[in-house]
């Protein structure tokens, strides 16, 4: 046994030659952590770097394209091939320089692909497109025709924030920027075909949520500019198979401030058991003798001009409907419009298209509206909270137990067909939860031009420029370099005068604001 026993010497030796193994094994082990932390590297570099653009371009559809259509995608497909643009041994440096979208963005003249997308003939199918069967079969998918037309709505209610005057500082705040013949003009608008007849105003000191007091301005002291009255031109009427008088009503210029509003009381009309929210009806019908602009209360103003509108075309024996469109408030008023002119216009073809707007009115508000035959088409975006207005906690709860709270009348109902966006859809919008943009008007029309279905990607051929998203949010990935809140007057008003001093020019003769503006003293023939 003694000889089986091991020297000191020899057990000195063993411990050395096993020295090397050891570190052998060691380097193994921090060979291959090192290689998972720099694919692991690889991997968080790749997922930050293309989250907003190159993994998203899966979520656009595989539509097939034209020549056209493939401009636009050239500059981003190579993207896509992940396996060329990320290998293990590319440095860091060429990882962060990857090329994005933003090239898309530089002005490349006559190369680059119209924003403008064909303009069919619907004359044959106008009514169906505005809900004569309340838009069965043509928004799963979306019927291109209908996304178009509602697009052309938008843009119109978009005009209504475009130009008004929110500057505080301005003597003219809260008053349209432009007068009404030459808004289209200013705006861009006049490829839609349609003339401005009469400007509405609409009270300010009246029993109104929080977030519209921001408007009260010094131009004047009652009053607001909402929004105005229209009518198709010969060729546009030609185009759509009728004379379509146009209602636009413009929101709120301060949506966040929806959060405030959760307290809303519900006012009965007349002796019925009709209830609507109590603030958007004093905003619809407040009036006062004192007022400049608001002798005739709003609901007043819009009457007239249609009562006339309407006479006038089918003396002439033309087709006439009505379309009232309004986001966030203005699509609250555009549901009374449409309530009061179903009342006052028999026979009258009557489309409601609403973009973000709050709930208004009880169940015998919905129901009179589809008794009237109002047709409702309702925008909404999943992330956007004011669609979810008035009663966002209590009316969610109790809206699941409808059998139960069905005919309650102090419940506030949605009316009309609802099509409904998801900001995820699109590749080029943010992750980041921003409730302020996702209720912003430029990001529904770009959710829409890009809509095919609710299981349909993102399509590749939508021509609306992505731009406009960022002209009053910060919506859009950082990779496409747009600035956010870019829309605003160049030096924000101020101009260099001829004695080298900086101040605030005048507004032009034309454009500044008169009581005479609410009249309709022109000839409504185009």
């Amino acid at each position: 046994m003694d000889k089986m026993q091991l020297s000191p010497v020899r057990h000195v030796d063993r411990q050395k030659t096993e020295r090397p193994r050891t570190k052998r094994v060691w380097k193994l082990k921090l060979s291959v952590t090192w290689q998972r932390m720099k694919k692991a590297l690889k991997s968080t570099l790749k997922h930050r770097l293309h989250l907003h653009l190159a993994s998203n371009l899966s979520k656009l559809s595989t539509l097939k394209l034209n020549h056209h259509d493939m401009a636009i995608i050239k500059p981003i497909k190579h993207v896509m091939k992940k396996k060329k643009t990320i290998r293990p041994t590319m440095p860091l440096a060429q990882l962060i320089q990857l090329p994005y979208t933003a090239a898309d963005f530089i002005d490349h003249g006559h190369a680059m692909t119209p924003t403008k997308s064909p303009i069919e003939n619907i004359s044959t199918r106008w009514r169906e497109l505005h809900g004569l069967h309340n838009w069965d079969g043509l928004i799963e998918p979306l019927h291109p025709w209908l996304r178009r037309e509602v697009v052309k709505y938008g843009e119109f209610v978009q005009g209504t924030y475009d130009a008004f005057d929110f500057d505080p500082l301005s003597e003219f705040c809260g008053s349209c920027r432009y007068n009404r013949h030459k808004l289209f003009e200013e705006l861009g608008l006049t490829k839609h075909g349609y003339k401005v007849t009469k400007y509405i105003y609409a009270m300010s000191h009246v029993d109104v949520p929080e977030w519209l007091e921001r408007t009260y301005c010094t131009w004047s002291k009652d009053s607001n500019w909402m929004g105005y009255v229209a009518v198709s031109g010969d060729a546009e009427t030609a185009r759509i198979g009728r004379r379509d008088i146009l209602v636009a009503w413009r929101g709120t210029v301060a949506p966040t401030e929806w959060y405030t509003d959760l307290k809303t009381r519900l006012q009965r009309l007349g002796k019925t058991n009709i209830k609507v929210q109590r603030g958007f009806l004093s905003i619809y019908s407040s009036k006062g003798d004192f007022s400049r602009y608001n002798k005739l209360s709003a609901s007043e103003q819009v009457k007239e001009e249609i009562q006339k509108l309407v006479s006038f075309f089918r003396d002439r024996g033309e087709e006439v409907s009505l379309t009232i469109c309004g986001h966030s408030l203005g699509g609250a008023l555009a549901l009374l419009n449409a309530y009061d002119a179903a009342t006052y216009v028999p026979h009258l073809f009557i489309n409601v298209i609403s973009f973000g707007a709050p709930r208004v009115g009880n169940i015998h508000f919905k129901e009179k509206l589809k008794e009237l035959g109002v047709k409702t088409l309702r925008v909404v975006v999943k992330q956007d909270i004011v669609s979810k207005l008035p009663g966002f906690i209590l009316n969610t709860i109790l809206n699941k137990f409808t059998a139960v709270t069905g005919r309650l009348k102090w419940i506030y109902r949605h009316v009309g067909t609802q099509l409904k966006l998801d900001v995820l859809m699109s590749p080029y919008l943010t992750r980041d939860p921003d409730y302020t943009g996702s209720h912003n008007l430029e990001t529904y029309l770009h959710l829409l031009d890009g809509y095919i279905s609710k299981t349909s990607k993102f399509r590749w051929n939508a021509r609306r420029d992505v731009a406009l998203v960022n002209k009053s949010t910060d919506m859009l990935i950082k990779e496409l370099k747009i600035p956010e809140f870019w829309y605003q007057r160049p030096f924000k008003g101020l101009v260099l005068n001829q004695y080298g001093r900086w101040v605030k020019p005048g507004r032009p003769v034309e454009h500044i604001p008169s009581p005479r503006s609410i009249g309709s003293d022109h000839d409504p023939s185009l």
